[in-house]
């Protein structure tokens, strides 16, 4: 089959988008680390999530997604990404109770879990061990019209979706990290980071649970 240029990218492009921007673990804790850290910190995050979707794209686009679609292979993802979920909620409580405890939040040195690549990693891991990311990849790209696509339009569709995702990604960390320099001009930090790890440990904590019935419920 042959696909002209055009509708490739703006398909892929537009898939990107849609797996990106919908609230999530992903986008809140991208939120964090840009109020904590900056652009780079939250973007670094949400690139190497862009990561693992364009990778599940490329898996689903030659079949092997099929695979993990399996019930055996969902559960045990299913498994995997509820315990990484309680465990980040642990981590963002245990950070919010230290920032209460703290004389002085600011003059703490960041810890080696929200360095950029530490970023990258577990962006990557949040995205790779979801299995609805799989479920969203089966259905958007994985119809049999796409069987008969070659590599170079497989990888051309892959290319759009990381470029989508990235896009949608540049937006949300830009407007956070501005939204962030004004909230904190006035506030003191230590407040402040409590404040943010509080919310982000509770959201992960409802994802956590909002997963766990899901994967109970089938």
């Amino acid at each position: 089959m042959d696909a002209s240029l055009l509708p490739l990218l703006a398909t892929g492009f537009l898939l990107g988008w849609s797996v990106a921007w919908p609230p999530g673990p992903i986008n809140a804790e991208s939120a964090r680390r840009c109020l904590a850290g900056g652009f780079w910190a939250g973007f670094s995050l949400l690139l190497g999530a862009c990561s693992g979707d364009a990778l599940w794209a490329v898996l689903v686009s030659f079949g092997v997604g099929l695979l993990f679609a399996a019930p055996l292979a969902r559960d045990v993802m299913g498994i995997v990404s509820v315990l990484l979920l309680a465990a980040l909620s642990l981590v963002f409580l245990r950070g919010a109770w230290r920032a209460l405890r703290a004389p002085d939040a600011s003059a703490a040195a960041p810890p080696r879990f929200d360095s950029r690549r530490a970023g990258f990693l577990l962006g990557a891991a949040m995205a790779l061990t979801s299995p609805w990311n799989v479920a969203f990849w089966l259905a958007a790209i994985g119809r049999p019209e796409m069987s008969g696509y070659r590599l170079s339009e497989l990888l051309t569709m892959a290319a759009a979706v990381l470029a989508g995702a990235l896009t949608w990604g540049i937006i949300w960390a830009s407007s956070v990290t501005l939204i962030g320099r004004r909230a904190t001009s006035d506030d003191s930090a230590r407040w402040w980071t409590f404040g943010v790890d509080l919310a982000t440990g509770a959201l992960m904590a409802a994802f956590a649970i909002r997963s766990a019935l899901r994967l109970i419920g089938g």
